[in-house]
């Protein structure tokens, strides 16, 4: 060893050095260069056959600071629903109300209303169970004991859609039908229970303080080893079946509503009643909302709707947010007509250049955008816009990473959008992150779609890849 020294120093080392011997210096981002790169993430996901778009810009000024894939079609999942919210805020403006009211076709008379009574929806999204009490209290305290006529339901302020996605398994909870009359999210609480050797069934309207039955929604149990559900649409009233061998000892679940104005006069009806008015009949329809005004529930504003719906991805409340916000531009009918209105009122005001949404919540995956143009929303709409404070915060390994961001999920599709960052004076980012495997997802059964064999591992590694590249990102360009 000694020689080895020596003979490599030519004999400088018998003196020791005047100054101490340092090594050469570093570049000042030689911590960042070890570090792997986006690629790198992707490449380690183990995503399989799976497609990985992503974009980051500076939120502010929208220069792009990375990206892959970035013009690559991908379904938005439940990301769309930023973009239905940025489109409704500005059809609409953020303290718009949906009003539901009662209208009397005739006059009220010593507590009788010689005529029909009218419950008229406004399409508010969030009306449950304890709204139309709220009615019916109302109507009560106006003095009103009795109906001549008959109860009368009127749900055209939007249009009347069966459902969302007709590629959808029929008893998702998530693909109820849309109208300008929902109740609950437009869905009844089926449960069970075992009674010796049967079931008892309920079907009900339930909220926090009250479970009105109802009626136009069935349910036989049945004996059988599969479909664990079967739907018939009757001519007013949703018939379903279950499987005996599916539902153990007792439980309960949401199914959706495809009557969903029929239900909610049916609701009103029981709760009426239980108020001490007098309302017989069937519950029929109204070819308008005429009459007087008797009593009224609003929702709360827009913004405060926008904000639950992204952090509760209610695909019911995207739809009627869309559709809404498309009809202040005139009539619109069906839910793909929508879809184009925003479409193109995303490339002209949003400066989006290929998005083509089939509807407003993201659940249909034909739905196409891509990373580049769901980023350039987020800058078209600013660290400091609208948008940004209804998203919620997104949990990364890192809690000091400030991160507002919308997720998407279907099966095999995983997306993220939203914003690094923006008032700890650092520069804020805007991202875009879409993750999918259209030929896996497509090869699924109807069967296999609600709980498909891999998925939740799949996206498990979807959302681990979405995170590494928000730490990633947030340790490059966030100076």
């Amino acid at each position: 060893m000694t020689g080895l020294l020596a003979s490599a120093a030519g004999g400088a080392l018998a003196e020791a050095p005047a100054t101490s011997l340092r090594p050469r210096a570093r570049a000042a981002d030689f911590f960042k260069r070890a570090l792997p790169t986006g690629d790198d993430l992707v490449a380690r996901a183990g995503l399989g056959a799976g497609k990985v778009a992503f974009v980051v810009a500076d939120a502010t000024t929208g220069e792009i600071l990375e990206s892959r894939a970035p013009l690559l079609p991908q379904p938005p999942a439940s990301t769309a629903k930023a973009l239905t919210t940025l489109y409704h805020l500005d059809r609409l403006g953020p303290t718009h109300r949906f009003s539901t009211r009662l209208l009397a076709t005739g006059p009220v008379v010593n507590g009788r209303i010689d005529g029909d009574l009218i419950l008229a929806g406004g399409g508010d999204p969030t009306l449950d169970t304890d709204g139309l009490a709220r009615l019916a209290s109302q109507l009560k305290d106006a003095g009103v004991r009795e109906v001549a006529g008959n109860l009368r339901i009127w749900t055209g302020a939007l249009p009347n859609l069966h459902e969302i996605d007709v590629e959808q398994p029929d008893h998702v909870g998530y693909n109820p039908a849309v109208g300008g009359l929902n109740l609950n999210f437009n869905r009844v609480h089926f449960g069970w229970e075992r009674k010796g050797g049967d079931y008892q069934v309920s079907m009900d309207a339930r909220s926090a303080t009250r479970i009105p039955g109802v009626a136009m929604a069935r349910m036989q149990v049945v004996d059988r080893s599969g479909p664990v559900y079967t739907y018939a649409r009757g001519e007013a009233r949703d018939d379903w079946t279950v499987a005996r061998g599916a539902l153990g000892s007792n439980g309960s679940r949401w199914l959706p509503v495809r009557f969903p104005g029929l239900y909610a006069g049916e609701v009103f009806q029981t709760l009426a009643r239980s108020n001490g008015l007098m309302i017989g009949g069937p519950v029929l329809r109204a070819d308008a909302p005429e009459g007087d005004e008797l009593a009224r529930v609003d929702s709360a504003e827009s913004r405060v709707i926008l904000e639950d719906m992204l952090e509760y991805s209610t695909n019911l409340t995207a739809e009627i947010m869309g559709l809404s916000a498309s009809k202040s531009d005139g009539d619109v009918e069906t839910l793909a007509g929508s879809a184009a209105r925003m479409n193109e009122w995303l490339k002209s005001e949003m400066g989006l250049r290929s998005v083509a949404l089939e509807d407003h919540s993201g659940l249909g995956d034909d739905s196409r955008i891509t990373a580049s143009d769901m980023c350039r929303a987020m800058v078209a709409s600013g660290p400091d816009g609208a948008l940004r404070p209804l998203m919620k915060p997104f949990r990364t390994d890192d809690t000091t990473i400030q991160v507002a961001a919308k997720t998407g999920t279907l099966n095999f599709v995983s997306a993220l959008t939203g914003f690094i960052g923006s008032d700890d004076g650092r520069r804020p980012l805007a991202f875009a992150v879409f993750c999918s495997d259209i030929d896996r997802r497509d090869a699924l059964s109807m069967a296999e779609r609600e709980r498909p064999a891999g998925g939740r591992a799949w996206a498990g590694r979807a959302r681990t890849l979405q995170r590494a590249l928000i730490a990633h990102w947030n340790t490059w360009y966030r100076t």
